[in-house]
């Protein structure tokens, strides 16, 4: 692992390491398998950020459960709307379903907000949030995250499914800006 790498036109120190990120994807795993169980939850990955997130959660949750991945377009031109126009992806019904976001980081909150407002819509029994990072001084909105990882402060991040203009998804470690 370096200590600092650079991504296109910045630098970046390593934040947190693998090790680190992996304790506490189990530590919510663990709360999952009890506090979900013979619910049959569906887990619903938000791509692309939460991919990493998404597959070491999976492999701690023993549960019965299912998992799906959902791209959301959020978009005009380069600039976010910080709302939801479509879910894209949803092909599997979640009405009378425990739903359970999986979400590579947390920090305004408008888009989650958004999400749920989305996702309600289908009639789920049940909608919890699970992210990897959660950034409490960036929140804007009224939320309830059911499970965090990490949190973090409102620095900006690369690495384990985050990225910086499509680059530093794949780095095991998280890293942030010099």
């Amino acid at each position: 692992m370096k200590e600092v790498i650079t991504i296109k036109d910045k630098q970046f120190d390593l934040f947190i390491e693998e090790e680190v990120i992996e304790q506490g994807i189990q530590r919510i795993a663990e709360r999952m398998n009890t506090e979900l169980a013979g619910k049959n939850p569906v887990f619903l990955a938000v791509l692309n950020g939460a991919f990493m997130f998404a597959g070491e959660l999976m492999k701690e949750v023993t549960i019965p459960s299912e998992i799906t991945f959902v791209r959301l377009a959020s978009y005009q031109g380069t600039a976010t709307t910080n709302r939801v126009q479509e879910v894209l992806g949803l092909n599997e019904s979640i009405r009378g379903r425990s739903v359970v976001i999986v979400e590579d980081i947390v920090d305004s909150g408008n888009t989650m907000v958004s999400l749920l407002k989305e996702l309600e819509k289908h009639g789920p029994e049940e909608i919890k949030i699970a992210t990897l990072l959660f950034k409490p001084a960036a929140l804007q909105q009224q939320l309830h995250l059911d499970y965090v990882a990490l949190e973090i402060p409102n620095d900006f991040i690369v690495g384990y499914g985050l990225d910086y203009d499509g680059y530093g998804r794949n780095l095991k470690d998280i890293y942030k800006v010099k």
